[in-house]
């Protein structure tokens, strides 16, 4: 299927498009352990199908990209992009690593402590 489609079904067909293929990998899996079927490519493309269901369904509930058709057609021109600039900056920020001046200020108030913890 592809991701224009994916975007275009509803909340309830994404979860059921998700079901659906969940057990056909399921099912496929099985088939390949006991050496009936060699659907190596099936499998890629099922897994492939899971992920973009999965990634359009979390757009929808973060509100990125307009995904829910609703938004899309009352957001005035901009918002969608400002939403999304908003949800990038913030996981920027949660995922910042810590600088080697930071972690030698930790260490310093640490070794601090340790000494005024001996007098």
């Amino acid at each position: 299927m592809e991701l224009a489609k994916i975007r275009s079904l509803s909340d309830d067909e994404l979860l059921h498009h998700e079901k659906t293929s969940g057990e056909q990998l399921f099912r496929l899996r099985f088939q390949v352990s006991m050496g009936q079927n060699d659907g190596v490519k099936k499998l890629r493309q099922l897994r492939k199908e899971i992920a973009q269901i999965k990634t359009v369904s979390r757009e929808r509930e973060l509100g990125i990209r307009g995904a829910t058709h609703e938004l899309v057609s009352t957001l005035p021109a901009g918002e969608e992009k400002k939403r999304a600039k908003k949800a990038v900056k913030t996981v920027k920020k949660a995922a910042k690593p810590i600088t080697a001046k930071a972690s030698a200020k930790k260490s310093t108030s640490k070794s601090a402590e340790k000494k005024g913890a001996g007098k």
